[in-house]
């Protein structure tokens, strides 16, 4: 990874070379994105949807996204289900031994927010964002593959801004509102949206 990094520095400050770079950029975010090798991190119910994702029935392996088990060889951590203060480093060592790039995807209320145990049980973590950077939720208890397989394509939207320079991002158009976005019928955030125009 540090060849491509100084590749990017490289080009980001040579002149000109902004455009090879978006050229770099969209090549390898297009072949990141079509091949977004899976870590299934299954603890609870949750995890019988992960496992009825990869059946032939949604076939996510015509999208390029192979479950794997060994973290090594996957881009992808899926945390389906609870998570305990005891299985978090665990799960912090097995998402460390992944290479980068590497994103997270929280599938279930149980490992967004500790969903109806986090209130019943000390041990319960109030979601793996508390020791993992999560990139894409999946509401639901327990949530259908067909969300899974939205998250993946939000994913692909998500590494297809992204750039091999630090500090450096692409526009993407989602398909879904960001909790950035501004709010539909909010006068006040469409009046500050055509003012920026």
């Amino acid at each position: 990874m540090a060849l491509v990094d100084d590749l990017g520095k490289a080009l980001d400050r040579s002149p000109g070379g902004s455009i090879i770079l978006t050229s770099v950029d969209a090549i390898l975010d297009w072949s990141r994105g079509k091949s977004l090798w899976t870590m299934p991190m299954g603890t609870a119910c949750c995890a019988m949807e992960l496992i009825a994702a990869s059946f032939s029935k949604f076939d996510f392996d015509r999208h390029g996204t192979i479950p794997r088990p060994d973290p090594r060889h996957t881009d992808v951590m899926v945390v389906a289900g609870t998570i305990t203060h005891k299985m978090a480093p665990a799960v912090k060592l097995l998402y460390a031994q992944m290479p980068e790039p590497k994103w997270v995807i929280a599938m279930g209320n149980c490992a967004i927010s500790g969903g109806i145990f986090y209130y019943d049980t000390y041990s319960v973590v109030r979601g793996v964002d508390e020791f993992l950077p999560v990139d894409v939720y999946i509401a639901g208890c327990p949530p259908r593959p067909e969300a899974l397989q939205d998250a993946i394509f939000q994913l692909r939207k998500k590494v297809a801004g992204e750039s091999i320079a630090s500090g450096r991002e692409r526009k993407v158009e989602y398909l879904l509102p960001r909790p950035e976005d501004p709010r539909k019928g909010d006068l006040a955030a469409e009046a500050e949206d055509g003012e920026d125009r």
